[in-house]
């Protein structure tokens, strides 16, 4: 038989898909910064009515994702060169040692997943699809992450992804990728040869150098 959910129950899940489709968007950079929608809009768009729109967009506040005026206006960031510059050093601080943790469980199986994701990443190069771009490079440190068995320092990063998902859509734009990322070769390489101090180095370099571009 089947029980129909309590009325509290269908906004909450409502709520939820709202939140995490806007929140793949902003991380992927499938919007730009500072573009602006209305709650309004996002219930139009998500067909729900104001409330899980609001409480959708008070959680990616809150997270740093999105910014809301009093009138319920939102929108992305656009990202001062300092904050950039704070949030790549966030970025070195936080993957570096969530790589380090992963090291010692990096076998051969991580090592051919990691290939063929750099696989997918060369392919939406070629297309020059950014967000598709953005989605695999993510998958990639995302994969190699997850061998650390740190989750709270995962989510951490995951956090740190969110609120340069706009601002990395732009550095792609300037950078006119042809081509893998060097550095993600070196982190495959040192993962092979259990080289901790390279893979440190190859991390924190893919983390940092094309952002440092953007706060210049």
């Amino acid at each position: 038989m089947l029980i129909n959910p309590r009325p509290s129950e269908v906004p909450a899940a409502a709520h939820d898909r709202v939140y995490r489709t806007l929140r793949s968007r902003i991380m992927y950079g499938d919007i730009a910064p500072g573009q602006a929608m209305t709650l309004r809009s996002i219930g139009e768009e998500f067909e729900v009515s104001m409330t899980p729109a609001r409480e959708a967009a008070r959680r990616l506040v809150a997270e740093g994702a999105l910014s809301m005026t009093s009138s319920g206006r939102v929108s992305t960031p656009e990202l001062s060169s300092e904050r950039i510059e704070e949030l790549a050093a966030l970025r070195a601080l936080i993957e570096v040692e969530l790589a380090s943790r992963a090291l010692p469980r990096a076998h051969m199986a991580l090592i051919e997943r990691l290939q063929m994701i750099n696989t997918s990443i060369a392919e939406q190069i070629a297309r020059q699809d950014a967000v598709g771009y953005i989605r695999t490079n993510l998958e990639f440190h995302r994969t190699l992450y997850l061998r650390a068995q740190a989750p709270a320092m995962l989510a951490m990063a995951e956090q740190v992804w969110l609120q340069l998902g706009p601002t990395m859509r732009a550095l792609y734009g300037r950078l006119r990728r042809k081509e893998l990322p060097h550095f993600h070769r070196l982190i495959v390489a040192s993962l092979k040869a259990g080289d901790e101090p390279g893979l440190r180095l190859a991390v924190r370099s893919d983390v940092t150098q094309g952002l440092k571009m953007l706060a210049r």
